[in-house]
């Protein structure tokens, strides 16, 4: 059995920016050992996608961000359209491949930080702490014992709501024969795209450079797409939107985002804390914005450094 202070379940967003916080020498406060359990390659694992958000100068990320812009455009439907420099904020795209190797490495490097890559099968928390069992890719079975856990990974179902939207995407990353973009401008809304007959739905741009971009197709409704539907209006918004001409799409990302006005338990159990998306990250008023996860769990980190209770 291990044995740990706090033990993390799941390395998305939420699982890994806390894992990272704790993985630094504590400035101020203690160490805390820490075990994070992080599902083998397959179904469990989080899809990979690209998270935006805003900062103001520089961040702790930074070495891990593919672009950042400081001039951002939206289109209204009829195609007019606003533009601002945000400063002193940037707009900063994060995609996740290269955020999990920016906290890899610094985990590689940690004397408090474990990572062991097992499916978590069952939590039994008490007041006195949690007691974790896991499998391992070859069958193995492993017990982990902490006095706190932090769970990352989705809810099966959300919690009852008056309001539950989706917000569901699909992005092409591509590559365009001629110079099409401006890379200091991102086209973060274009209404221009068609509406759907209930909800709402917007272009998104991010050019990285004057060749590449990702464009994005992204609706607010209570139901998902199937697949071929966000793939010709990517390809219409691609055409007869943006006017790209000939281009090669090099990867894809897709997501689904529950936008809901539910009440989110916070604890499982006495020991047990729910993190990220399965916290109320997806609440209205936050979204589930990268930023959000951040605050969420630098005031963690901080609690558990302190010896607070979190």
């Amino acid at each position: 059995m291990l044995h740990a202070e706090v033990a993390i379940l799941g390395a998305g967003a939420a699982g890994l920016s806390l894992a990272h916080r704790l993985s630094h020498p504590a400035r101020q406060g203690r160490p805390v050992s820490t075990v994070l359990l992080d599902a083998p390659p397959g179904p469990l694992r989080p899809p990979r996608r690209t998270w935006c958000y805003w900062e103001a100068g520089d961040g702790r990320y930074d070495d891990a961000v593919t672009a950042e812009w400081r001039r951002l455009r939206v289109h209204d439907p009829t195609g007019r359209s606003s533009e601002d420099d945000i400063a002193p904020l940037r707009y900063k795209m994060l995609r996740s491949d290269d955020f999990e190797r920016h906290v890899g490495h610094a985990l590689a490097h940690s004397d408090d930080v474990r990572r062991l890559e097992a499916a978590v099968e069952t939590v039994r928390g008490d007041a006195d702490g949690a007691e974790i069992l896991a499998r391992t890719d070859d069958g193995r079975p492993v017990t982990v014992h902490a006095r706190w856990v932090f769970d990352s990974r989705p809810l099966a179902r959300l919690p009852a709501a008056r309001t539950t939207l989706l917000q569901h995407f699909r992005g092409w990353f591509v590559r365009t024969d001629r110079p099409a973009f401006d890379p200091g401008t991102a086209l973060l809304m274009d209404f221009r795209v068609p509406q759907p007959p209930q909800g709402l739905a917007f272009g998104y741009l991010l050019p990285t450079d004057r060749h590449r971009a990702l464009v994005e197709y992204t609706q607010f409704s209570r139901a998902v797409l199937p697949e071929h539907a966000y793939e010709e209006a990517l390809r219409r918004y691609a055409d007869d939107v943006l006017c790209l001409g000939g281009f090669e799409v090099t990867a894809t990302e897709t997501g689904v985002i529950p936008m809901t006005d539910a009440r989110f338990a916070r604890r499982a159990s006495p020991s047990v804390f729910r993190i990220g998306a399965a916290g109320g990250a997806t609440r209205p008023s936050t979204g589930y914005t990268f930023s959000a996860v951040q605050r969420q769990t630098r005031a963690v980190a901080d609690a558990l450094r302190a010896g607070r209770h979190p």
